[in-house]
């Protein structure tokens, strides 16, 4: 795999407004990935480098019998002016076939039209706001949505008898699909939202919004912050102002326990419910040698959705290329990614034929400590062939 460096703006989009087509057979299959990798998220990018990585080796360095050169792009975070900056720059000078990554939702928006004047694919490795493939039809989505994995959750808290809630959530676009999922379904099942609070990402302090949710003694709360600090900072602020003491449950999406996060939350985790895709606890096969790979390659450092869902997307761009023969034009290429199901190590996926955005089961887990003092998120029930609600 080799990995090119940024580098300046190429020619006008006009002039590959056609596709790019495929290379001969020696030539290998370009593929520009943007993504963080620098900044307070740049966990991001290295997850999706190990999953990638840890794929092309478990299949011989290949992509449908081609070799892979991959030119990153570093937006340092959400930055859609440099995301579609970048996404031009690939496909004019670097002549890449296909982009994938893409963890911010504002910078997968951002791309969209770039995309569709160059009739370029792109697979989405993370960004989960639920309209992204509707921004271009030639975006496919294989992570999650936010709605998706929020949806259960109201569902599942009603059928626990939880009749009030208040939510608490980052105050941006994936912050409120996942209140609006949350209230839709646990107001469906007889619960009533009693309070919603919106949180500023830039150093919140919990404090004050955690002793508004003691005042109001809702039955729980549910929240959801994007995966780093901010869901562990939730937390602890919430175990040291006894929450759980005044009987106030806490729900949340699996951004709250990401893998590779999760074990600085310490015992303040412990007992959490979350609702997610992928845990490193998932039971298969698959995952058994997803994670053993991993751990060979990375030691302790452990891999999370993001990494999982990059390991993925080789695969799913393995599937979708052997399908056509080797065709990457945009047209070609995406119709093949429509309805195209692999087992991953989160279990059975599928790209939904209609909407380009991901199918696959969602998990409830609650946070437990094992007996090598780690903590994971043990699964306990499910939702299968989950789409976004807004689907």
């Amino acid at each position: 795999m080799k990995l090119v460096g940024a580098g300046a703006l190429g020619a006008a989009l006009s002039q590959v407004a056609g596709g790019i087509a495929f290379a001969a057979d020696a030539e290998p299959l370009k593929i520009g990935l943007i993504v963080t990798y620098s900044g307070p998220y740049a966990d991001y990018g290295k997850q999706m480098d190990n999953g990638i990585a840890l794929w092309l080796k478990q299949n011989g360095e290949r992509v449908a019998g081609r070799a892979v050169e991959i030119v990153r792009r570093d937006t340092a975070g959400p930055a859609p002016d440099l995301a579609a900056r970048f996404a031009r720059e690939l496909i004019t000078r670097d002549k890449v076939q296909v982009i994938i990554g893409l963890d911010f939702s504002p910078n997968a928006m951002a791309i969209a039209p770039v995309l569709s004047q160059a009739k370029v694919p792109c697979i989405i490795l993370n960004a989960s706001a639920s309209d992204i493939p509707k921004k271009s039809d030639y975006i496919a989505r294989i992570s999650f949505t936010v709605g998706q994995v929020s949806a259960p959750m109201g569902t599942w808290a009603g059928r626990q008898g939880i009749r009030t809630a208040m939510t608490v959530v980052a105050d941006y676009s994936s912050g409120a699909d996942a209140e609006t999922a949350f209230k839709t379904t646990f107001e469906a099942g007889g619960g009533k939202v009693v309070d919603s609070l919106r949180v500023p990402m830039n150093n919140p302090d919990f404090s004050a919004y955690v002793q508004r949710i003691k005042d109001t003694r809702p039955e729980a709360v549910f929240f959801f912050f994007p995966s780093g600090d901010l869901p562990n900072n939730f937390l602890k602020a919430a175990k040291e102002r006894g929450l759980a003491e005044a009987g106030i449950r806490l729900l949340a999406t699996g951004e709250a326990m990401d893998d590779s996060y999760m074990q600085a939350a310490g015992d303040a985790g412990l007992g959490l419910i979350t609702t997610h895709h992928y845990s490193t606890a998932h039971e298969s096969d698959l995952n058994r040698k997803f994670i053993a790979g991993y751990a060979a390659d990375n030691g302790d450092y452990a891999p999370n959705y993001m990494a999982m869902t990059a390991y993925d997307g080789m695969a799913v761009l393995d599937k979708a290329l052997t399908a056509t023969g080797g065709k990457t034009d945009g047209a070609t290429l995406m119709g093949a990614l429509k309805g195209l199901s692999i087992e991953s190590p989160r279990g059975p996926i599928e790209i939904g034929d209609k909407t380009r955005d991901i199918i696959q089961t969602v998990y409830v887990r609650r946070t437990e400590r094992l007996e090598n003092g780690k903590l994971a998120c043990i699964e306990f029930d499910k939702f299968e062939k989950v789409q976004d609600p807004r689907a």
